[in-house]
Parts: structure tokens; sequence; C-alpha cells
């Protein structure tokens, strides 16, 4: 790897400060959707790593606005380019789809909207050093990490970071509501409620797992008055997952933070490219990368399944009277979250087990909707995206539901009908 000069811990903190939270008017959008990759004939029969390379370099060379990337367990991702509006995002990514879901049914492959892999275990086809080194990092702490690589697929929103100054709009508000509704989203879009083909008891398995990672890179940062400062010591002081070298082994040694590393210079004095390097490696809920990156979505059944949680989140964020009106909700639930932060607090995990069974989380759900819904005609949301936003209300936020509960109301009449004597004769 080519040389570079190493930086102080100063200079690193500067650097954070300054990358993390780029404030101004809110203007742009932004989503990543992510979906399960299987056989278009069986999903239940895991997809060879041969025909999932194929379909990449086939996909790499359609016209595509997006990025496309693929996770380790042959997860499809696509991340768009920032939007000047909900309708520009939305179009966008659809243009996309339009393209990449039949050139994935040409090679016989589908793409399924589920938090979790609800047919077989996780299994990574991907072997790059990067992905090397997380496994054996995750492995630390159990099975969870793998499942996270491989088996996970979600929703992400991306939204500028507000106004330097307070208000509805401004970052450390924004900053706060985004870790608070972020229970809200995810009990509201729960939708993995099942792992090889068995109920695990959560209506959102893919939180369960993110709440089973390594806490110092997979919880939220202190929620105090100072963001930009709470984000710059839980960087530095979050282990080192990998160093990056020219050879094959990217391994760290274990419990190293990067201010050690900072500070022993041992076994290289790390660089600012390595400081930008780590911050790919911290999964907590919400990421401030200049803008703030909205992790704790499910990945969404259906073509545009995806529409709505993109459509509920830009309304709840960049228009200052629904923003108001959900931080009043969701400030409610502050004390219910207790001291420890997401997703192991005691609200983030009613979430993931219940959904909108739970009664607070119902309540605040219906009124973040009927504000979203308000104020989407506002943002010039189109009215097909207005319709899709009402019939998920009425199909699932008014009635204490969430797509889990679709997919085990089909897993429980499945069973019910195998006891019924002579039924598969009928």
């Amino acid at each position: 790897m080519p040389v570079r000069p190493a930086v102080t811990e100063a200079e690193l903190e500067a650097h954070l400060h300054g990358i993390c939270f780029k404030t101004g008017p809110p203007r742009r959008i932004g989503v990543e959707i992510e979906f399960l990759v299987h056989d278009a004939r069986n999903p239940r029969c895991p997809v060879e790593p041969d025909r999932l390379h194929a379909a990449a370099d086939a996909l790499r060379a359609l016209p595509l606005r997006s990025l496309l990337t693929f996770e380790p367990g042959g997860q499809l991702e696509l991340s768009s380019q920032p939007a000047t509006s909900l309708t520009e995002c939305i179009e966008s990514v659809t243009a996309d789809l339009a393209l990449v879901r039949p050139a994935m049914r040409a090679r016989g492959l589908g793409m399924a909207g589920h938090g979790h892999n609800p047919w077989h275990p996780p299994r990574r086809v991907l072997t790059d050093p990067r992905y090397n080194a997380m496994e054996a990092y995750f492995d630390r702490w159990g099975d969870a990490g793998r499942s996270m690589m491989c088996a996970t697929a979600s929703v992400q929103v991306c939204v500028d970071a507000g106004y330097e100054e307070p208000g509805p709009l401004g970052h450390g508000r924004r900053w706060l509501l985004a870790h608070l509704l972020g229970a809200v989203l995810a009990a509201a879009f729960a939708n993995s409620p099942t792992s090889e083909g068995c109920p695990t008891g959560y209506r959102t398995t893919r939180q369960l797992i993110w709440s089973q990672l390594d806490p110092a890179r997979t919880l939220a940062p202190p929620l105090g008055p100072d963001p930009r400062t709470a984000w710059a010591r839980y960087v530095l002081d979050a282990p080192v997952m990998c160093i990056r070298t020219d050879g094959g082994s990217w391994d760290a040694p274990e419990g190293l933070t990067f201010r050690d590393w900072v500070r022993t210079g041992v076994p290289r004095p790390p660089t600012q490219e390595d400081l930008d390097y780590h911050l790919t490696t911290l999964f907590p809920p919400v990421r401030p990368r200049g803008h703030l990156e909205l992790r704790m979505i499910d990945a969404q059944s259906g073509d545009a399944g995806w529409v709505v949680p993109l459509a509920v989140t830009a309304a709840l964020f960049d228009d200052p009277e629904a923003a108001e009106r959900a931080y009043r909700t969701v400030k409610a639930l502050a004390e219910t979250a207790g001291q420890r932060p997401a997703p192991r607090n005691p609200l983030w995990r009613r979430a993931a087990r219940g959904g909108l069974t739970d009664p607070e989380l119902h309540a605040a759900a219906v009124a973040c909707f009927a504000a979203a819904e308000e104020a989407l005609p506002r943002l010039g949301a189109s009215p097909e995206v207005r319709a899709a936003v009402a019939e998920f209300t009425e199909r699932y936020v008014a009635r204490g539901r969430c797509p889990a509960d679709d997919h085990l109301d089909a897993l429980y009449a499945a069973e019910s009908d195998d006891l019924i004597p002579g039924k598969d004769s009928q």
C-alpha cells in the first residue's frame, strides 16, 4: 500500500468534527435498499457463488444511476445518488430497479425483501480481506456477526444533517429525533420474524441480531448536547476491526482501539485514510456521514415496498411541522428507553420483539404516520406515493400490525393446514 503521513490524535479529532455533521438547509434525500438474492424457482435453495458473480458482472454493465454493490452473503444493494427531492429519489431508484429485476430474472434469480433470510443459514460468498477480517472479529461475540453479514437486508434512509442553529430542523434535534424515532420505524416496518423457516419470537430478527454484536461499534453514542464531540470520542474509542496491509491478512490486535493505535503507533502509525476506513466498520443505528444514515429499517417486500419507509422518514425529517410533531411524540418515549443506548435499551428491544403490538410504540406510530401523511403533499409527493403510505397506514399502523405479522399469519395457517387430516388430498 502507498505510504501515507501519520497524523496526531488532535488532527484526527478535528477531522471527525469537520465531516460528521455537514450542516445547512435540508435539501437532499437518499436511500440504500438491499435484497436477498435467491433462486427464482426454489427460494430455499442457496444460490451458488458462481451464479452470483456472473449476475454481478451482468448488472454492472447496466446504465444505472445508483451505486450497485453486493454484501458478503450475496445480498444486492442499490445506493441512490443524493436527490434534491423525494420524487427525484424515488423515480431514480425505480428506474434502476426496472433494469435490475429483468436482468436477474433472465439468470433465474429473484430479489426478496426480508430483513433476515427466512430460508437458510448464513453463508458467505465474498472472500475479500475486509470480510475475512470482519468475520474473524465478530466471531469473538458468537454467531450473530455471520448472520448480520450474510443473512440480513435493510432499507437505509439518508437525510441531511440540518441547520447548525437549534430548531425543528437543527442538527442536534435531528440527531436526537433519529434515535428516538428509530424504535418506531423499526417496529412499524418490522419484516423478519423467521429464520430457517421457524419463528424466532421477534418481529424483526434483524434488530435482534444487531443487538447481539460488539457493543463498542454497534450501539449509539451518548446523545448529549454536543453530538460532534460525542461522535469523535465514540470513533476513536472503538476497537480497530482490521489494519489494511499489502498481504492477505488484515486482522487487528484484539482490544486495540483507534486511540490506542494513534498513541502507540503499533503495528504501524495510522493515517487519516486509516481513520476514514475505520469509520466504514462502525455500525450504530444512526451513522453521521455528513448526512444522517438511518440503519434500523428492515428490507420490505414487493417491487416498491421500500418507498413507504423512505417517504415517511423524509416527511418526518424534512417538513418542519411534521418534524416538530414527530419530535414531541417520540420525546415522550425517552423515559421508556432508559439510559442504555440503542439498540439495547428496553424501547428498542420491545420494538424488535413485538413491533406495533406494543401500546406505546403503536400510539407513537399512529401519530407519526399521521404527521407524515399530512406533510407529503407539502413535499410534492406524487399521488401514487401518498396512496402507498395511506394503504400501509391503514393495513398495518392503524391496526397495530407490521409486515412481519403477515408472514407469521401465513406460517401459522400453513401449519394448521398440515394438521388437518386429508387436507392435501382435498
